[in-house]
């Protein structure tokens, strides 16, 4: 079972396949509510980032993504849907789930090329449901989406969760399935939700941690399908593949299949990363998942630094271990959390495909900069990064860096500038964050940082 992480600056959750209890998953909950703020702003042109691996590389994780369960357990056969696959909705429908559902079915359509189509039809291939949260919680306690085969209403769950029809273990074809969302969490959430639960109804079903760009991942970075994303998804429905085949024959067709869809990653050489031990997943888990006390949570985190360090990892895993250290350090001790967050910069910077993770880092550098009064290196850090999280759809972190670079503004005498941001910031934390209080606390946690704010309160 896959739980969910504890917020690490914003939301960082992830969803991941539900059947039996050990191959569930989690997202965090958000509310919402009717809104007094700005109109919501929404993303429009999709611009992923395109993988710059090498295919031999995409192969080995193309085949442990599509043959392994995040619980560990080894699947015997490939599956997946014969096109064309239907998708349905049903439930609670918050007003954003339509537009954003109806341009995913169109990038996989246009980036992965998969036949697959919105209906009202009752016997469509995937039911997206839309339920209470406690509904979801109800069913798996620390979930808020999650996807299982078989069935076509969270009614059923209950019911199927112990039975061979709800077991991707031992399917052997999809069919159909239903993936479950919130209906009153903030709009990003369920947008997150639908992405990476749609990805894995109808791709693989396993997180691996040593990709950096992807939402196939546990540290949940990405909140939207990337370029590797749609490439995975695209030699998944790869003509010469079928369901039934093993590893070893889907292994044999890879090559031909990656040197088709992907010519740029052939000349590149192998990295050939090391896969990612037990003891270092666990510690990561104890501290960002649920039920650990915040000493605890700290031990955790510097168990699994010193677990990187010890191996030679020199690469994401390595920096987000030392961004999770700095994060839970933040308040006890803030001048060590600096240098973690400044370590994980400058790995993040030496490593490909991390560009969204050093956007996140640099919201934590940027908060104690601010905090120390110094708004000309808070903007320095900020200002690249703002495109960043546009460019990755994540208005939580946009929102976020946008509110701090208001401070900074400030700190740097120009209050008119700072407000106009502040304001247009607020668009974006509607859709990041949902409800009209989570918008407005973020924005007094982001204002409180201000040290001559908290002189003249």
């Amino acid at each position: 079972m896959r739980i969910h992480l504890l917020p690490i600056c914003l939301i960082l959750a992830g969803c991941m396949p539900g059947s039996a209890p050990d191959d569930n998953a989690t997202r965090a909950y958000q509310p919402a509510a009717l809104s007094s703020l700005p109109p919501l702003k929404t993303f429009s042109t999709p611009a992923p980032v395109q993988p710059e691996r090498s295919n031999a590389d995409i192969a080995r994780d193309f085949l442990d993504l599509a043959f392994r369960l995040e619980s560990g357990r080894d699947l015997t056969v490939f599956t997946r849907f014969e096109e064309p696959i239907t998708v349905r909705v049903t439930g609670r429908a918050p007003a954003t789930l339509m537009p954003d559902l109806t341009s995913l079915i169109r990038r996989l359509r246009s980036e992965a090329g998969i036949d697959i189509s919105l209906t009202d039809a009752p016997e469509a291939n995937i039911t997206i449901e839309a339920v209470a949260s406690r509904e979801i919680r109800h069913n798996l306690p620390h979930a808020a989406c999650f996807v299982v085969p078989g069935i076509s209403d969270i009614s059923q769950y209950r019911r199927a969760r112990h039975s061979a029809q709800a077991s991707w273990a031992l399917l052997r074809s999809r069919e159909r399935l239903a993936v479950f969302v919130p209906a009153d969490a903030a709009p990003q959430e369920t947008r997150d939700c639908l992405h990476e639960e749609l990805a894995q109804a109808i791709g693989p079903l396993n997180d691996l941690y040593r990709l950096p760009d992807s939402i196939f991942n546990d540290d949940n970075i990405h909140a939207v399908l990337t370029g590797f994303d749609m490439l995975i998804l695209r030699a998944y429905y790869a003509p010469e593949l079928a369901n039934g085949m093993s590893r070893d024959a889907v292994a044999s067709h890879l090559p031909a299949i990656l040197a088709r869809l992907n010519p740029e990653g052939e000349d590149r050489p192998a990295q050939r990363p090391t896969s990612t031990p037990r003891n270092w997943i666990d510690a990561v888990q104890d501290a960002l998942g649920p039920g650990t006390g915040d000493a605890d949570r700290r031990k955790a985190a510097r168990r699994a630094l010193a677990i990187a360090q010890h191996l030679g990892w020199q690469g994401h895993r390595l920096a987000f271990s030392h961004y999770i250290t700095g994060r839970l350090t933040a308040a006890s001790d803030p001048d060590a959390a600096i240098g973690h967050f400044r370590a994980a910069d400058r790995i993040y910077a030496e490593t490909t495909g991390t560009e969204l993770h050093r956007a996140f880092v640099s919201s934590q550098i940027a908060a104690h900069a601010i905090s120390r009064g110094d708004g000309r290196s808070a903007l320095a850090v900020l200002t690249p990064n703002l495109a960043v999280a546009e460019r990755h759809e994540n208005a939580a972190l946009l929102s976020t860096l946008m509110m701090l670079r208001a401070e900074a503004l400030e700190l740097t005498g120009r209050p008119s500038e700072a407000a106009e941001v502040r304001l247009d910031s607020l668009g974006w934390a509607r859709y990041g964050f949902g409800a009209d209080w989570a918008v407005r606390a973020k924005r007094r946690e982001i204002g409180a940082l201000n040290p001559f704010k908290e002189k003249r309160g």
